[in-house]
């Protein structure tokens, strides 16, 4: 287990001084059920996550958006800061494959659900500013949160930019394929990076880059709609 929190903890950028909170962000409660009620699960982790988040983008939208009122922040920060953005960042990071899950959990695909990917999210969140201090987790965290933010002011947060490209393209010309492609590939096989590009036709349109494939076909299709102006991906 020791290789893998080193492995994630590169993922993350940051290294526990104690590795228990780790080990706790990442031990969900099916496995403690089995495996003995004296053995710490992830709950407790994630209600503190949780506020921290908030607090995280709370105060960066405030700062960010002077003129904006009460209700539209409220608002835009429950549009960020949400299961699937959770669940998002989670699948970058392939948190899925270091989770330790109860047998029932791991054989009924405990490792891709949505909700345990999230909460593991705001638990290592937890786990981070327990073991340091916010400024770590803002520096950890904020900039992962930021594009989203850009989306949901724009009002294209939780889009599906393969298929927004591909409407674009065949509403301009149906006779025109898009192809993704992936041109490199980094890491070991447990920890690859994928590039991709997106061709139409023969030339091309963007390119993207992810953890998974599915993400990197993702940010490839931002990036094509991004330079047709269809989008606005800057993180800022």
């Amino acid at each position: 287990m020791d290789n893998s929190l080193s492995l994630i903890e590169e993922r993350l950028k940051y290294s526990f001084t104690d590795r228990e909170l780790l080990m706790e962000a990442l031990t969900h409660s099916s496995y403690s059920n089995e495996n003995g009620q004296d053995i710490k699960n992830n709950e407790r982790l994630e209600f503190l996550g949780d506020a921290v988040l908030e607090i995280m983008v709370s105060n960066y939208l405030f700062n960010k958006y002077k003129s904006m009122p009460e209700g539209k922040l409220t608002r835009l920060r429950s549009k960020v800061v949400c299961e699937e953005i959770l669940y998002d960042i989670a699948v970058n990071l392939e948190i899925g494959k270091f989770l330790l899950l109860g047998k029932g959990e791991e054989t009924t695909g405990g490792r891709e659900r949505k909700s345990i990917l999230a909460d593991s999210i705001e638990a290592i969140i937890a786990a981070i500013f327990l073991d340091s201090n916010m400024d770590n987790v803002k520096g950890l965290f904020l900039p992962r949160f930021k594009k989203y933010v850009n989306l949901a002011v724009t009002g294209k947060l939780n889009m599906d930019f393969k298929t927004k490209l591909q409407e674009i393209i065949q509403k301009d010309d149906p006779s025109k394929k898009i192809r993704y492609m992936v041109y490199k590939e980094e890491g070991p096989d447990h920890d690859k990076t994928f590039y991709i590009r997106v061709y139409l036709d023969k030339q091309t349109i963007g390119r993207g880059q992810g953890k998974s494939k599915k993400n990197a076909e993702q940010e490839a299709a931002m990036s094509a709609l991004a330079s047709r102006g269809c989008i606005d991906e800057k993180e800022d």
